[in-house]
């Protein structure tokens, strides 16, 4: 039996997602252990593709201070116990970690009970949890690491058959990643009327609880056609109506854009740990996929002027050609030969 855990961000979650699908093309249900904190519930309460799901109270330890962070901490170790139950009643055999704070009590109780950990690394920079467990993982895996046995990102293959080569601009996706992001949704009013003049259509993903207001706010400029949403489990179609896009730099986002062939201009979060956001858009964006900008840089006169000279149909397929599909069926096929 083989259990995925991690979760907290989309990023994180997007990949225990595809790692799910490509066990159930194999008719195999794996196991998830998330948090009852980030969004983990929100994606799999109820998921079919896993044969059974577990939410704990845990929650990260990086940005908490003083007593707060023992607390984390200990918290952590409690569940510790927690896991090493689940694990022992399922006769679980295998653990793959996909990182974020969800991810350390299974971890850990897989290391303390013996069971093979394989990791998933997301992002460009590697996250505390993960730079810690590597040395007992059997496995590591990573889209930007050298050293990594396989190289492609395990996105879902309904973001590849998103794809189609974009050679014009006529509609814009805004991605402020699951939860939205303050700036993207100003960014997006504030280059709204003069999209508008050049007939761009808008898509704006704006974050849990800001639908409404953000409706309001373009219906007072006078802009009809918008399609606005908080949160969808069908963002490939979407994609597949934009082309091109303007995004923080989570990396599920990141490589669902490369995926789906999406010219994008990345905003990476400022206060992402370890500023990870923007390493893992400068590392594509070298390759050709779109332009990165520094938050307090993407003024809208920036952000147009980008828009007008941006070579679309190169960066289109560029931003394809970047990865593989079934890179989650590569990776867990690579686990079964390991534990054979």
């Amino acid at each position: 039996m083989t259990l995925i855990t991690g979760g907290g961000t989309g990023g994180h979650l997007s990949i225990a997602k595809a790692l799910c699908e490509a066990y159930n093309i194999k008719e195999i249900r794996p196991l998830y252990i998330g948090s009852t904190n980030g969004q983990d519930k929100a994606w799999f309460e109820g998921y079919p593709g896993f044969g059974k799901t577990f939410f704990l109270p845990n929650r990260g330890v990086v940005n908490q201070k003083g007593i707060q962070k023992l607390f984390s901490l200990g918290t952590i170790f409690k569940q510790i116990f927690t896991c090493r139950a689940i694990l022992k009643h399922h006769g679980v055999t295998c653990v793959i970690s996909v990182g974020g704070y969800a991810a350390a009590p299974a971890a850990l109780a897989a290391l303390s009970l013996g069971i093979p950990l394989f990791i998933h690394e997301q992002n460009a920079k590697i996250g505390r949890l993960n730079g810690i467990l590597r040395p007992f993982a059997k496995g590591f895996f990573s889209a930007y690491d050298s050293a990594s046995p396989l190289k492609d990102y395990p996105v879902s293959l309904r973001f590849f058959e998103a794809y189609r080569l974009r050679t014009y601009v006529k509609t814009i996706l805004f991605l402020g990643g699951s939860q939205g992001a303050r700036f993207i949704n100003a960014l997006a009013l504030a280059l709204a009327p003069e999209l508008a003049k050049q007939g761009v259509r808008i898509i704006h993903q704006c974050g849990k609880n800001n639908g409404t207001t953000l409706q309001e706010h373009y219906t007072h400029l006078g802009i009809s056609g918008v399609d606005v949403f908080e949160f969808t489990d069908a963002l490939h179609v979407k994609m597949q109506e934009a082309d091109i896009a303007i995004s923080r730099a989570g990396a599920g986002s990141v490589w669902e854009l490369c995926a789906a062939g999406i010219p994008t201009l990345f905003i990476p979060f400022p206060h992402a740990a370890g500023d990870h956001q923007y390493y893992n858009a400068k590392a594509l964006c070298d390759q050709g996929i779109g332009g990165v900008m520094r938050q307090e840089e993407a003024t809208p006169e920036a952000v147009l002027a980008w828009l007008a000279t941006v070579d679309v149909a190169r960066m289109s397929k560029a931003a394809h050609t970047q990865l593989a599909p079934n890179g989650a069926t590569a990776i867990i096929e690579w686990i079964q030969r390991t534990l054979a």
